[in-house]
Formats: structure tokens, sequence, C-alpha cells
């Protein structure tokens, strides 16, 4: 088991996910993922690398080309061919915004024939809702946090997304609502190249639940003032 080959262990930081990661000053990044990361290296003896993105995809992309050697990512079917994921170590609500006079008054209402949804690109959200949805048109912004401008300058139904993110667009651009409830629930994971074996995949899988039991996880979300999502059951 190797997880830093090259001396340094690098983790995939996925910017467009708030809840999980923020730029820094310095321009790096920080957040729950970060001290994960930050963690994992010090008890592997080796320098943190933070490779920072600004998608989902680019960050899994990152891992299973191995440009990366760990990252954050929300569990999903369609990422597991190159990527071996632990269990969850936060959940994270999924739903939907739409405009003040929009007629949608429920989740149930949206997959519509004629309603445009806007969601980032390659985002977990963008990956359910292309299963899910049968009526309903997709429209993918360029990252996550490009989800409420996209969906107001293309005049389009509905936008999806974090629910912290879309109640932080709602609460600074007036005429917004978020409908009750949620769509999905996301569990974020973390992953490793599947070609660096079982072992390590395991070694990392140990490492999480560790987190979570230990406090760690709840501990970061504290400190970084996270709302909107909460510590996963042990794994």
């Amino acid at each position: 088991m190797n997880f830093a080959p090259g001396g340094k262990l690098r983790a995939a930081i996925n910017l467009g996910n708030p809840i999980l990661a923020h730029a820094a000053g310095d321009g790096g990044a920080g957040g729950v993922s970060v001290d994960l990361a930050r963690e994992f290296a010090r008890r592997l003896g080796v320098d943190l690398e933070l490779v920072v993105v600004d998608t989902a995809g680019k960050s899994v992309d990152a891992v299973a080309t191995e440009r990366a050697d760990i990252g954050f990512f929300a569990i999903d079917p369609a990422r597991g061919a190159d990527i071996a994921f632990t269990a969850p170590y936060v959940l994270i609500e999924g739903s939907y915004l739409v405009k003040d006079d929009s007629p949608i008054r429920a989740n149930e209402n949206v997959d519509r024939a004629a309603h445009r949804v806007v969601v980032g690109k390659g985002s977990a959200y963008d990956l359910f809702l292309t299963r899910e949805l049968r009526q309903a048109q997709i429209v993918r912004a360029p990252s996550s946090p490009a989800v409420v401008p996209t969906f107001l300058e293309q005049g389009a139904d509905v936008a999806a997304g974090v629910r912290q993110q879309l109640e932080a667009d709602a609460r600074a651009r007036p005429g917004l609502r978020l409908l009750d409830g949620r769509f999905m629930v996301i569990r974020q994971a973390m992953g490793v190249p599947k070609s660096r074996g079982e072992h390590a995949a395991a070694s990392l899988a140990a490492f999480v639940e560790e987190m979570k039991a230990g406090g760690f996880v709840a501990e970061a979300m504290t400190r970084h003032g996270i709302e909107g999502a909460s510590v996963a059951p042990p794994g």
C-alpha cells in the first residue's frame, strides 16, 4: 500500500461544494475536506499537496487518472469504475429552488416536459437527476456555484443543488424560494484510485470510520460553521 508514491499525499479538493471546501486567502483551500486530508497525511507521515479544482467532475477525473491520490466525492455508481469509495462521512441535502411566482410548489411537480432544471455539470445532482428525471430537460451550468446565475440568465424553471448554497443564493437575491423537503441525500465520501488495491481502500475506509466515531468530522463541521449537513452514521 502506497498512498503517496511521489513522497507527498495529493488530495483533490473541489471548491464547488461550499459545505466541504472553500478558497483560502493564500490561494489554497480550507474546510472539512482539507482538514481530513491534512490529518490523513499527518498519519502517513508525509506532506500534503492540494489539487484544487472547481467542479466535482474535475475532482473525480484527478483521482481516476491518478493525478491525485485521494479525493472527496458524493458516492455515485457512475463514478465507481476507477475509484474505491469509503462509507460516507457527511450527508448533504439536495434541494430545488424556484422563483417566487413559479407555479411549482412541490418536488414532485418538477419533472414535467415543459420544465428546465439547472444543475452543476458533473455534480452528484447532475448524475442523479440524469437518471431520475423522465420529462424535464436538464441544463448544465459550468459549476455548482454557477447554477443560480445560470438559472436566472436563461430563465429556467428550477435550480438544483446543495441546500446550503441555494439558501445563500435565495438570501442574496430577492424573489427566490426553496421547495420544501429534499429530492436526494448526498453521501459524501473519500475515495482512492482502485489501482492502489484493496488494502489501500480498506485503510482509507477505516480512517473515515475513526474520524466519524472520534468526533473529528463533527468538530470540523462546527469549526467551519457548516449547516445543512450531518455526520454520516457508522459505515
